[in-house]
């Protein structure tokens, strides 16, 4: 008699050598000796993971009560691999491409990297998939039950699936969430599926191979046997077959597990070329024992067993323990391989799709801030991987587990095929649109739901509901829509989703027109052999390197960004290790990016920092064969429109930019007449008061001092607009003489000591002093007085800051206050601009002024930064060829 502590020690130890082969595929791929684990052989083996609990235990039930019907579920995959090798040809061009991360990352890319539809598609594939993780559940659950019957007593089957989904969540979560970027790949859990398809092939045909030989009396009396059974007659209707064999075709393409496989971690695409011919002979060696089985079992076996079952029943039954063990591994393989990929798939979707949008759209505008969202993406792909086994767990709960495996398979199909239409639609069709591919996805959906999955689900519709329809319309019963009864519920929601996902992607696209983005992808996606280069959609805007590196730090990680950022430095000739933001960049960036969060994640976090696309000459070539019939009058009229436009706004702006001179010069006429008067009332005053004597000598030294410092004001205003007069006027001398940065800051920060009271000021003094100046120093440590001083007065933090960063030749020159308004940054450095009217500040608004006339002077420049904590300014420090130019 089979105990139950050794089929545990043998399921234990099964799955330790599982978690040792993972351990070992990490290890080498870590070593960077991956080679054969990238091999086609590896990658055949993984696209296995089609061949679940379903097909090592459902394919024999399915003969039993179907006959040949079975053979559906390899016709279909066959089919594919053999005659649509081009097709899958270019999905994994297209994943590769696009850094797809999992079929919704695909559909959102291919229309315009809307998120929506990732969402969209993501719910759908969650749903679908949670009665397949239930049947695998229940393969687990029903083989475990047989050996129970040995003598243990009756298994609880709800508590073993509930340990089953813990263990398969611990496995997933610990190998199938160690990397974010797809190109590192999930090499342990490729080959732990690999390894499982061996097992699950190797144990398939053993029991074969016992029960013709050992059970039969060999091939003959087998064939015999099934030649008088009722298994053999052939009873199908050609619609049933020309269904199912679609429905099996159509997962190979959308199951999100199959996809991941497939596509995701294909590491060469000439894999491809091996898997079309070697895994149709994987399926055929699967399938070939299958109507034997099917057949001796029904002779053998007592009436009323189970026939999903044979191929752990008829070993136990003819007292062939180790040959029952073997088959009891080989259903646990071909269950946990499904289970695992789909649980990483579906958890990449989530992440991406819903989890990393709310987190974006939360942070708003700060996609550069510090942080760790790294973690965060790891932590909800965590998250996503246990309630994904949760709700298959459920569902099992819910259904009874009382269904035969091959229904519950097929619901599962059926869902996961409302995704072909929008997707043969993107990869073909330029003229497919986001609006119809969303309609389409959900109009199959609800149908899907409505017809099958809650009919067959146990979780039901009210009976009034399935036969006489809502609120008594005969004509939306949910298993005769439109009147046609009769067929098969299967059949039935496959016509009727199919036809209408269609029928609406194609309506919509047609009634609706692509955006700029949704063109130049579909471009891409639809020639995507003659445009393998990845789209280069990033044009000028005004992300900082900075900016782009601390978001890349908070997803690649420090050490990747860093190395991803210095490569670029490099490839550019750029000194430093931050790049030119350049499009290419921006591209390459977004690339990484996708690779780990999604395109369309990637892309709305680029877009946040860098503030706009543009589209390259070889994109608008692409688009341009959508537009060739367009008559060229239309066209010019369209540019002379865009260049009126253009027009318009920049006179716009400009009559805005000089109203707000104007202003602000009719407030610095004011100010200066209040400046002169202030200093000249007080000097006057003081000075009768004196000339009229009767004055104590201490009061005559105190009106005195207070004379000498309004004729000290008086005398910097003057000097102010001298200043400014000759600077303007070209009429300046340049003293040029040698000297290191540091000794010119420390001279603008003592000559400010006294305004500066309370501000700290942050230097790296060492950066300073390798930097040796050859310019008018005197004239440099004006602006840097004038920049200090700004701070000093404006700075409205509760504890005032200064930071002064050096790089290279830019110095940047940052407070911690609330910045320069947006409105005001374009007349900053104007001589009439003065922001405030603020009378604790003084002075007469010139400083900035007098810091551009003086950078332009010395052959620099000083620019406003947008986008930091506080105020901030770039100087650029000239170098000699540019003053010697002068």
């Amino acid at each position: 008699m089979l105990s139950f502590n050794l089929l545990v020690g043998v399921a234990l130890s099964y799955v330790a050598v599982l978690f040792a082969v993972a351990f070992w595929a990490e290890r080498r791929a870590a070593n960077g000796r991956d080679g054969w684990l990238r091999s086609p052989l590896v990658y055949t083996l993984s696209l296995s993971v089609y061949c679940t609990g379903w097909t090592f235990y459902g394919a024999v039930g399915y003969a039993a009560r179907s006959g040949l019907e079975y053979l559906v579920i390899y016709l279909g995959p066959t089919l594919v691999l053999v005659g649509w090798w081009a097709l899958l040809r270019k999905l994994v061009r297209v994943g590769r491409t696009q850094r797809i991360t999992s079929i919704a990352d695909l559909i959102s890319s291919r229309f315009g990297k809307s998120n929506t539809l990732g969402v969209i598609v993501t719910v759908i594939t969650v749903v679908a998939t949670t009665p397949y993780i239930a049947l695998q559940l229940q393969s687990v659950t029903l083989s475990v039950s047989v050996f129970a019957e040995q003598g243990w007593g009756e298994a609880d089957l709800h508590a073993t699936a509930f340990w089953v989904a813990v263990g398969l969540a611990l496995f997933t979560i610990l190998f199938g969430t160690r990397n974010l970027d797809v190109n590192e790949r999930h090499h342990g859990v490729v080959m732990a599926i690999a390894l499982e398809a061996v097992v699950k092939l190797f144990a398939l045909l053993a029991v074969g191979i016992f029960v013709v030989w050992q059970v039969a009396d060999g091939p003959a009396d087998v064939l015999a046997r099934i030649d008088a059974s009722p298994q053999a007659e052939w009873q199908i209707g050609p619609g049933r077959w020309a269904g199912l064999i679609f429905l099996s075709a159509a997962a190979v393409l959308c199951l999100p597990r199959m996809f991941h496989v497939m596509v995701v971690e294909n590491s060469d695409e000439r894999h491809l070329a091996t898997a079309s011919w070697a895994f149709p002979l994987y399926l055929g060696a699967m399938s070939l024992f299958v109507l034997p089985i099917a057949v001796i079992g029904l002779d053998v076996m007592p009436e009323g067993s189970n026939p999903d079952l044979f191929v752990l029943t008829l070993p136990l039954q003819l007292g062939a323990d180790g040959l029952a063990f073997l088959s009891f591994l080989g259903g646990l393989s071909s269950a946990t391989s499904m289970v695992i990929v789909a649980s990483i798939a579906l958890s990449i979707m989530v992440s991406n799709h819903i989890v990393m949008p709310i987190w974006l759209s939360s942070t708003g505008d700060r996609a550069s801030m510090s942080g760790d969202v790294r973690r965060t993406v790891i932590l909800s792909r965590r998250i996503a991987i246990a309630v994904v086994l949760s709700l298959g767990w459920l569902y099992f709960q819910l259904s009874g587990a009382t269904e035969a495996l091959a229904s519950i398979g097929l619901i599962s199909f059926a869902g996961s095929a409302q995704i072909l239409p929008p997707l043969l639609a993107g990869l073909f069709w330029r003229g497919a649109t986001r609006i119809g591919a969303g309609a389409g996805l959900v109009i199959g959906f609800a149908i899907w739901i409505y017809t099958l999955f809650l009919p067959g689900s146990g979780l039901g519709l009210p009976e009034s509901v399935m036969t006489d329809g809502p609120m008594g319309i005969g004509w939306l019963r949910p298993q005769a829509l439109f009147g046609i009864e009769g067929m098969d519920p299967v059949l039935h929601t496959v016509l009727w989703s199919m036809i209408l996902n269609a029928l609406a992607v194609f309506i919509g696209s047609v009634l609706s027109f692509p955006s700029p983005l949704e063109r130049l992808q579909g471009a891409q996606v639809v020639d995507v052999f003659a445009h393998s280069a990845s789209p280069k959609g990033w044009g000028q805007g005004t992300a900082e390197a900075e900016d782009l590196l601390v978001m890349a730090q908070r997803i690649l990680g420090s050490t990747q960004a860093h190395h991803l950022f210095e490569g670029q430095a490099k490839l550019q000739g750029t000194a430093g290790y931050l790049p030119e933001v350049t499009p290419d960049f921006l591209d390459r960036l977004e690339r990484e990016l996708a690779g780990s969060v999604g395109a369309a994640t990637a892309h709305a976090m680029i877009g946040q920092i860098q503030g706009g696309t543009s589209v390259s000459v070889e994109d608008l070539i692409a688009v341009a064969d959508e537009t060739a019939q367009m008559m060229e009058y239309s066209s010019r009229l369209e540019a002379k429109s865009a260049e009126l436009t253009l027009t318009a706004q920049q006179l716009q702006e400009a009559n805005e930019k000089l109203t707000a001179l104007s202003i602000q010069k009719d407030g610095f006429l004011s100010q200066i007449s209040h400046e002169l008067r202030t200093p000249m009332t007080s000097i006057r005053a003081f000075s009768e008061l004196l000339r009229d004597g009767d004055v104590p000598a201490d009061e005559r030294a105190r009106f005195a001092g207070i004379i000498q410092d309004e004729a000290v004001r008086l005398t910097r205003l003057l000097d102010d607009l001298l200043d400014l007069s000759v600077l303007e006027n070209g009429q300046v001398t340049l003293n040029v003489a040698d000297g290191p940065l540091v000794d010119l800051i420390d001279r603008a920060v003592a000559a400010t000591e006294r305004q500066t009271i309370g501000l700290r000021i942050i230097r790296d003094r060492d950066a300073e002093a390798s930097l040796l100046l050859e310019t008018d120093l005197d004239r440099l440590s004006q602006v840097f007085i004038n920049l200090i001083s700004n701070a000093a007065k404006y700075c409205d933090a509760e504890s005032p800051e200064l930071r002064i960063e050096v790089r290279g030749r830019t110095i940047d020159i940052v407070d911690n206050g609330s910045g320069i308004p947006k409105a005001s940054r374009r007349v900053i450095f104007e001589k009439f601009s003065r922001l405030s009217d603020h009378s604790a500040a003084g002075g007469a608004g010139l400083g900035l002024a007098i810091c551009r006339e003086i950078m332009e002077k010395l052959g620099g420049s000083i620019d406003y930064l947008p986008g930091r904590d506080g105020a901030a300014f770039r100087v650029v420090l000239p170098d000699a060829r540019a003053l010697a130019a002068e």
